[in-house]
């Protein structure tokens, strides 16, 4: 059979059915597994097979069941799922360094991304530089010999700054640095991290891949022997374990995945192209439009510029403020990549740690809003989004 689709490989890849036949994936809530000797259970703590589980914490077949769908999906050998998105990016970024290694790192990122790489990598005697990560000038003098990692949002929250995974990747691996990325807004529909030279990729699965608001997940992806060798180790001991049920709900998000995106991206074109001009307005950040700065860049390396789009309203926090307060669709929440169409005010809450001057440093102004579009119907979203423009 030839290599199946997108859609296809979203519904039934890594499906397990126990004895009774089932149609949906069971859920498989246990905490341990019953051994039949004991020379079994020690034959499977010296050695475990593909289909066989010792400890939740470890593995259990509805959370292999989601790893083996995404990677299926993303083109990976292997991948591992977490309690949420920080457990993964924060295992990725763990597991691998150590004491006196050498980090660069864009430095537009989500807060919590930041702090890990600022506050809790640096505190163990990493050390972290970041770069202007769409200037590959700025990734050429940074990376020195003893570069052990890049990383880097390949999509960045919440400016959707555009890196160039393949430029940045290729000045990574001369010098035999692993190259990781956060591939949360690129979605893994519309961008193959992978194929454009990343080693590991990490998703923060509470975004599009639930897509419904409904439970946290991580998963982190890459070569069986990074996941198996390197970052299952820490994460079996560190305990950052997704649990049975989450993976079940991921896996139903995973059904929906394609077309959800798909309706997002088209929703996120139509209201970008709206804002362009508005007299309240004083920029619109999509990569879809031909006055972003990566533009090319997002078509080459994307299928679709993304489901977000942020911009920046005259008037400073109280006109934003007032923005979001008139929306009657979009719904306010730090959360993205949902059904329904949701925005934040980054400056106050994703970003809000970070100072004034690294707040302007990223463009986070006081008048930027993120906007995260939903599945809703295209003409109310744009209706909603100029009515409350009004009361700006």
């Amino acid at each position: 059979m030839s290599e199946r689709k997108t859609r296809t490989k979203l519904v039934h890849g890594g499906t397990r059915r126990s004895q009774y036949g089932e149609v949906s994936e069971a859920i498989f809530l246990t905490q341990g597994f019953v051994y039949d000797t004991a020379q079994q259970a020690q034959d499977r703590f010296e050695a475990l097979g593909d289909d066989e589980f010792i400890y939740a914490r470890y593995g259990n077949p509805t959370v292999r069941m989601f790893e083996e769908r995404i990677a299926m999906l993303e083109g990976a050998e292997d991948a591992f799922a977490t309690a949420s998105g920080m457990a993964a990016v924060s295992a990725a970024l763990t597991a691998p360094l150590k004491a006196g290694d050498h980090v660069v790192s864009s430095r537009a990122l989500f807060g919590s991304c930041e702090y890990i790489l600022s506050e809790v990598l640096a505190r163990f005697g990493v050390e972290v530089e970041f770069v202007d990560g769409t200037d590959l000038g700025a990734w050429k003098a940074a990376i020195r010999p003893d570069t052990k990692m890049v990383f880097f949002e390949a999509l960045s929250n919440p400016t959707l700054e555009v890196i160039d995974i393949a430029g940045v990747s290729a000045l990574a691996h001369a010098v035999g640095a692993l190259v990781v990325v956060d591939n949360v807004f690129a979605t893994p529909v519309f961008q193959r991290s992978l194929e454009l030279g990343a080693d590991v990729i990490v998703y923060s699965a509470t975004k599009h891949i639930d897509g419904q608001g409904r439970v946290l997940g991580g998963v982190v992806l890459g070569t069986k022997e990074f996941i198996r060798g390197t970052l299952e180790p820490y994460l079996k001991h560190t305990g950052g374990a997704m649990s049975p049920f989450n993976a079940w709900v991921l896996l139903k998000g995973l059904e929906t995945l394609d077309l959800r995106c798909r309706a997002q991206a088209e929703n996120a074109e139509t209201v970008a192209r709206a804002l362009v001009g508005h007299e309240k307005i004083n920029a619109v950040l999509y990569p879809g439009l031909p006055d972003h700065p990566q533009h090319n860049l997002a078509l080459a390396q994307m299928e679709k510029p993304g489901t977000v789009v942020s911009f920046e309203i005259k008037g400073g926090k109280e006109a934003a403020f007032r923005f979001l307060d008139a929306l009657e669709i979009a719904v306010i929440s730090n959360n993205l990549g949902d059904a329904k169409s949701i925005i934040t005010h980054p400056a106050t809450t994703t970003h809000q740690r970070l100072s004034d001057e690294k707040k302007a440093v990223l463009g986070i102004s006081p008048g930027l809003v993120r906007l995260s579009l939903g599945i809703e119907d295209s003409a109310d979203l744009v209706a909603d989004v100029m009515q409350a423009l009004e009361m700006a």
